[in-house]
C-alpha cells in the first residue's frame, strides 16, 4: 500500500498536485495544516489527523461533512507530534511505502524532528521519504539503489554518531568503506556520472538527501 501524507510545512500545490498525478497512492492522510493544502488543492484525503490548531474552521467543517473522510482528533497537549501520528497511523493500517509532503519548512525543530521520525519506518523495513520540489530525504541502513533524475545532487550525512564502511558507486565521489562521523562534512553535494549509483554501509543509519540545486 502507498500512503501519501501531507502535513504543515512549506508546500507548492501545482508540485503537490503533479505528484499525486504521477503517483498513484492507495491512501491519503491530511495532517492538521495539510488537510487545508489537500482541501486548497481540490484533493480528498482518507483521514485527517491532528489537533487541528492550524486550520481553519471552515475546511474542518466542510472536511468533516464528507462521511468518508475519517477523522482523527488529538488534544495539543501531546507527547507526539501530528505527524508523528500520521506515520503510525500509515503504519497501522498496513502501509509499505509512505511519501511525506510538509515535512520541511520554516519550523527547523519540526523539520529536525520529520527527519528522525523516519526512523520508526526504517525499523519497520517501510519505504519512507520526505519531499519537497527540491528535495527529497531518506534515511538508509543497508545498500540502496538510487537513479539519476532531477534531483541532481545526492548527499551523504551520519544520523548515528559513526557509520561504518561506507561504500560508493556510480558518483563522482567514490567512498571504498569509509567510516563517516558526525560533524564532518564529506558527505555533501556528491553527483551522479551513471544512471544507477549505489550506496551500502555495514554498521549505522545514514541519511540521504537528493537535491535539484
Amino acid at each position: 500500500m502507498k500512503t501519501l501524507i501531507v502535513t504543515g510545512g512549506t508546500i507548492d500545490l501545482t508540485f503537490l498536485k503533479n505528484c499525486i498525478t504521477s503517483n498513484q497512492y492507495d491512501y491519503i492522510i491530511g495532517v492538521d495544516k495539510g488537510a487545508q493544502y489537500l482541501f486548497n488543492a481540490g484533493i480528498q484525503p482518507n483521514l485527517i489527523v491532528g489537533d487541528f490548531d492550524s486550520i481553519s474552521q471552515e475546511v474542518i467543517n466542510e472536511l468533516t461533512k464528507e462521511p468518508s473522510i475519517k477523522v482523527n482528533r488529538f488534544i495539543a497537549e501531546k507527547d507526539e507530534t501530528d505527524t508523528h501520528l500520521a506515520i503510525m497511523e500509515a503504519i497501522h493500517i498496513g502501509s509499505t511505502h509512505i511519501d511525506l509532503f510538509g515535512g520541511i519548512g520554516t519550523r527547523m525543530d519540526h523539520t529536525i524532528a520529520n527527519i528522525h521520525i523516519l526512523m520508526i519506518p526504517l525499523e519497520k523495513r517501510i519505504k519512507c521519504r520526505i519531499i519537497n520540489n527540491n528535495n527529497i530525504i531518506s534515511l538508509i541502513d543497508k545498500t540502496t539503489y538510487f537513479f539519476k533524475n532531477d534531483y541532481k545532487y545526492i548527499s551523504l550525512i551520519p544520523l548515528t554518531n559513526t557509520v561504518i564502511g561506507i561504500s560508493t558507486k556510480g558518483l563522482k565521489y567514490e567512498l571504498n568503506g569509509y567510516t563517516m562521523k558526525q560533524g564532518i562534512s564529506i558527505g555533501i553535494s556528491n553527483e551522479f556520472i551513471k544512471d544507477k549509483a549505489t550506496v551500502s554501509l555495514t554498521n549505522g543509519i545514514l541519511i540521504v538527501i537528493r537535491s535539484r540545486d
